[in-house]
């Protein structure tokens, strides 16, 4: 609250257009505030959320989130554990996956 409350504070010159959220709960609470400031979303300020949370898309302006692949993150991070403990001689390796961005209506197009 007390940031979104700052952002509406500044100068229009050197006011952001936009704030990426370190998740969805903090970009709903902006997003929250921007409404009791009367602040526009997106037009004053576009909001991005990261986990892309069940309530993201409920939201009063649907919020706009990276989507993590939640499930495959999960098993192959029990698999890499389990080949951890039960296989002394695996080899490590580094799994990178690739996030989506959600587009929402608390962005512009």
């Amino acid at each position: 609250r007390g940031a979104g409350e700052r952002l509406a504070g500044l100068p229009a010159a050197i006011r952001p257009t936009a704030a990426f959220c370190a998740n969805d709960l903090v970009a709903l609470g902006l997003l929250q505030t921007c409404a009791n400031l009367r602040m526009g979303v997106p037009d004053d300020l576009a909001i991005v959320g990261y986990d892309d949370i069940e309530f993201a898309a409920a939201a009063a302006v649907p919020l706009t989130s990276v989507r993590q692949p939640r499930r495959r993150l999960g098993r192959t991070a029990a698999e890499l554990l389990l080949a951890e403990t039960t296989e002394p001689d695996h080899e490590h390796r580094q799994v990178v996956f690739t996030p989506e961005l959600v587009v929402r209506a608390s962005t512009l197009r």
